[in-house]
């Protein structure tokens, strides 16, 4: 009898449990919702809904009022029984994309995006699965507010109002990417960031360098990887993902897998990436001189020119990649966790093909031009406390880092027996300390310190491919030089109400660099043996978020920023054009930047919202490239070649100005259109009073898509446009690149204007199944991006599966 009535009380006290937990789902996609608060009227009652958007309301009354909320769904209120009529489910709708999202870069601590007087994108791993991009630069492409250069198919290059490469700044989980030898030239360093492991992207657009120090002056672009989950309880919380996918358009073949394991406390995530690619085939329709009518090949150490097939494939383009990451989490209480990540990623060799498509007279100027594999490990450790009862702060976050680059580049004449390989590494230690601290109910303290160490290797040979034999050579940069950053700035948030914010810092950074040439005088005879540079750096910024009503919202925005000189800056040497060579300047300062952005958002009832911003920067002391001597000289024999001198100088101002327009419009739950247009201007002034246009001042640029979803299914038709730049508004180091550029009707270089039609899908098959399929291109355009030496995709099919368990 006890053994029965013992059996039904068991029986009554696993429905009782069960018939208190519910599943909070999105309304449109049903996927769960994680994170969501859920609370009564008084918050004496509350709780958090798990991974699987799982939730237990043993705490509440039947009839007690339970609120729903997260800041990227619309809050509900509800109560028990209504849900258990419900079937035990929630459905939360999705806000306004971008309107009131959470981002991190601002401060390094999570902020409601309208409280922060900037602009910042934020691209999620839901929107990244859609958007499938082969690489992270495509990825930042699609925003619509980035502009992405490509001198080979391993490549992309972010340009942001105006700005690039070293002017630009890239974090990995909050660690700098930038290193000493990141240059003013095209930089191809974001395709080592899988895609596949992002959780979420966000690209500040204008200054930083308050949070981020050097480099921060055009924008940042911060990546989030995917952080492995715990089960928070005694049974094991297992989640995995595979995908495969194709494209046509170079025949990409990638696969990826990723596992979580997660425990009460512990957590583990494991990721592995590979994609191979070959030659790419460019599109039918545009101008003919983008073609590859001819490429050389060498049998048995002898070149020779070969007619092109097919001219559209673009030989040599292919190569391969593979990405690893490795994250462990450790969360020993509810306020204090530890987060391992180790991360690594290599390429195959890769031609640099603007390189292989120069000509000397009537014949290819290289037989060989390629960079080796570009390779990239980072292991970090990072700590993270909050609510705190510290006086000094609520959040703390400290992360130690450590990075090695590995890079080469290998080229060789047409016809010559001599193969000149330059070959560079940097081991790149960093050291973060973050903290937030809430002053008072209306104003919250960031603040933080950061030390930046760099040790660049560097070595050149010269390989003859007869003998085999080498013998060495000048290096790019001065073998064993460093660079060292300390900082420490401070931020203040002041939110009188909920519709006015106030935001301003200041951050101090002191730079000190040491380089040797004596290594390199062997070759090139420089006036000096060493160089050390020490100098300070002082920025800040101001801005205002104001929400006068439901429908406006205005931001404003002052800031500085700067760039400190690096190695490659003050000692590189390098062949930058036919018959140029850069030589090492050790008399540099750090260039300033001074900018002012308004920006007007218009929401009419969450069914038009219309985003608007105009920006100005003026840029001193701008670190260029230009003419120079050595030793009275202003020619050298550089590779067996003679040429020009020239060196990275402080020797013009630069100002920089545009507008940025976007809309989204929904037309109804499940149709809306969405829009972006870019607009940038810009003059460099040099001492004389000259003015040229700015280098990396993009063409005006944007696109549309008209978006579809219902239960399983999406559909996203889409257009990017492309405005022309004429002869006279590419810099002139830009028109001396005919073999890049179509030729107008005088034959001169120019980029010619261009739109792409595309279609993309994707539908969930099964819980566990979604397919995603685009058509991109579709009218097979034949067009380049401005400034890039290889032609964009043509018509190109890409199909992916992705199954999860």
């Amino acid at each position: 009898m006890k053994f029965i009535l013992s059996f039904f009380v068991w029986i009554f006290f696993v429905g009782t449990i069960q018939a208190q937990e519910i599943q909070i789902l999105e309304q449109e996609s049903k996927e769960p919702i994680a994170g969501i608060s859920i609370y009564n009227a008084s918050r004496t009652k509350s709780t958090i809904s798990d991974f699987d958007g799982k939730a237990v309301l043993d705490n509440f009354s039947d009839f007690e009022t339970i609120y729903f909320e997260d800041l990227l769904h619309l809050k509900i209120e509800s109560n028990k029984s209504k849900i258990i009529e419900n079937n035990h489910i929630v459905l939360l709708e999705a806000k306004i994309e971008g309107l009131d999202e959470v981002v991190i870069s601002a401060s390094k601590f999570e902020q409601s995006k309208r409280d922060i007087p900037q602009k910042i994108i934020s691209i999620d791993a839901k929107k990244i699965q859609l958007i499938n991009p082969q690489t992270s630069a495509d990825l930042l492409e699609s925003s619509g507010n980035v502009y992405i250069q490509k001198s080979q198919l391993g490549g992309g290059s972010p340009m942001i109002r105006g700005f690039s490469t070293n002017r630009l700044l890239i974090t990995v989980d909050g660690v700098r990417m930038n290193n000493a030898i990141f240059r003013s030239g095209n930089l191809q360093n974001v395709i080592s960031i899988d895609p596949f492991t992002i959780q979420n992207t966000e690209i500040t657009l204008g200054a930083g360098s308050v949070v981020y120090g050097s480099d921060a002056i055009g924008g940042v672009m911060s990546f989030y990887t995917k952080k492995p989950q715990l089960s928070y309880s005694n049974k094991t919380y297992f989640k995995a993902n595979a995908i495969a996918r194709y494209a046509s358009a170079n025949e990409e073949k990638t696969g990826h897998l990723d596992l979580n394991f997660g425990l009460k406390k512990w957590a583990f995530l494991s990721s592995v990436s590979y994609s191979n690619f070959n030659d790419l085939r460019m599109g039918s329709h545009g101008p003919e001189d983008y073609l590859r009518p001819e490429y050389v090949v060498s049998n048995n150490g002898v070149d020779e020119i070969v007619a092109n097939s097919n001219p559209k494939i673009q030989v040599p383009t292919g190569f391969s990649q593979i990405n690893l990451l490795q994250k462990v989490r450790f969360e020993p209480q509810e306020n204090l966790s530890f987060d391992l990540g180790l991360y690594y990623s290599t390429t195959s060799d890769y031609s640099r093909y603007d390189r292989l498509i120069r000509y000397r007279g009537d014949e290819l100027r290289s037989a060989e031009w390629y960079y080796g594999p570009q390779e990239w490990f980072m292991g970090n450790i990072q700590m993270t406390k909050i609510r705190s009862n510290s006086n000094l702060y609520d959040k703390i976050q400290t992360t130690l880092a450590y990075q090695n680059f590995k890079e080469s580049r290998n080229d060789r004449s047409y016809q010559s027996n001599l193969k000149d390989i330059r070959e560079e590494a940097v081991d790149a230690f960093s050291f973060n300390a973050d903290f937030e601290k809430l002053l008072s109910a209306k104003t919250e303290l960031f603040y933080g310190v950061e030390y930046v160490y760099n040790k660049v290797k560097s070595r050149g040979e010269i390989l003859n491919i007869e003998t085999n034999e080498t013998e060495p050579t000048v290096s790019r940069y001065p073998n064993g030089s460093n660079w060292q950053s300390v900082a420490a700035y401070t931020s203040v948030k002041f939110k009188p109400s909920e519709k006015f914010i106030l935001q301003s810092g200041l951050r101090y950074n002191y730079i000190f660099m040491h380089a040797d040439f004596s290594e390199n005088n062997l070759y090139l005879n420089l006036p000096y043996n060493e160089t050390n540079l020490n100098f300070g750096a002082l920025t800040g910024s101001a801005g205002i978020s104001w929400i006068p009503n439901n429908i406006i919202q205005w931001k404003f925005n002052l800031s500085t920023a700067f760039r400190a000189p690096n190695i490659d800056d003050i000692g590189k040497v390098f062949d930058s054009e036919p018959g140029s060579v850069v030589v090492p300047n050790p008399d540099l300062k750090a260039e300033y930047a001074y900018g002012g952005e308004l920006g007007l958002t218009l929401n009419f009832n969450n069914i038009l919202v219309v985003d608007l911003a105009t920006y100005y920067t003026y840029l001193d002391q701008a670190l260029v490239r230009k003419d120079y001597s050595l030793n009275g000289e202003t020619e050298i024999i550089y590779d067996g070649e003679l040429s020009n001198v020239q060196a990275i100088q402080n020797a013009s101002d630069a100002r920089i100005y545009g507008f940025e327009a976007g809309i989204h419009l929904n037309f109804s739950k499940q149709f809306k259109l969405t829009s972006q247009y870019n607009v940038t201007g810009g003059k460099e002034e040099y001492e004389n009073g000259s003015e040229i246009p700015v280098r990396h001042v993009s063409p005006n640029f944007g696109n549309t898509h008209f978006i579809w979803q219902k239960n399983k299914f999406l559909v996203d038709a889409f257009a990017e446009y492309n405005n022309e730049l004429s002869f006279y508004q590419l810099a002139p180091s830009e028109q001396d690149k005919d073999y890049m550029y179509a030729l107008d009707e005088n034959g001169n270089p120019y980029a010619p204007s261009w739109y792409t039609l595309n279609l993309r899908t994707q539908y969930q098959i099964t819980k566990s199944a979604t397919i995603t399929a685009s058509l991109e291109n579709i009218t097979d355009q034949r067009y380049k991006t401005y400034s890039s030496g290889i032609a964009s995709p043509g018509r190109n099919f890409i199909v992916s599966l992705m199954y999860s368990l």
